[in-house]
């Protein structure tokens, strides 16, 4: 089997996230409809999930702001964060943080007619951003690896 030159490995790599980045967003998403379709969250396994929520929570962030793929050599993390993927990045932050706005407008609506406790507000908000994030990053990496 031949090894992969640096900038074969970076381009499987980058391709490789875009496909990956939807999924993780569906995975991320169903966590959610688990935690809210739970209880009080007063059991010791609902604390385990708020836990879960935050460690995947922040591993997804660093993954969007941060060039990813910490494993491998600084030459393919090089290659893979060119100057269209920070683009795509910047881009799909910035509809994080607009989903991230509009779902606490929307939950400052809701609470008018309804209490909303501020866990459940800060989870919705901080889900809804990083997921309209990831989904994003993946549709704008995907379209620019089909165009290349």
């Amino acid at each position: 089997m031949t090894e992969r030159t640096i900038s074969e490995e970076a381009d499987h790599l980058g391709r490789r996230r875009a496909r990956m980045l939807p999924f993780l967003a569906v995975i991320y998403l169903s966590q959610q409809i688990s935690y809210f379709s739970s209880g009080d969250g007063v059991r010791a396994v609902d604390h385990v999930k708020v836990g879960a929520w935050v460690v995947l929570s922040l591993v997804l962030l660093a993954a969007l702001t941060t060039k990813g793929f910490w494993l491998h050599s600084r030459e393919v993390r090089d290659l893979i964060d060119d100057e269209g993927t920070r683009a795509n990045r910047q881009a799909a932050l910035g509809w994080g943080f607009v989903m991230a706005v509009a779902s606490a407008i929307a939950l400052y609506f809701l609470s008018m007619f309804e209490e909303v406790a501020t866990r459940e507000a800060i989870h919705v908000i901080v889900s809804l951003g990083i997921a309209a994030a990831i989904v994003r990053f993946g549709m704008l990496e995907r379209r620019a690896y089909r165009d290349a």
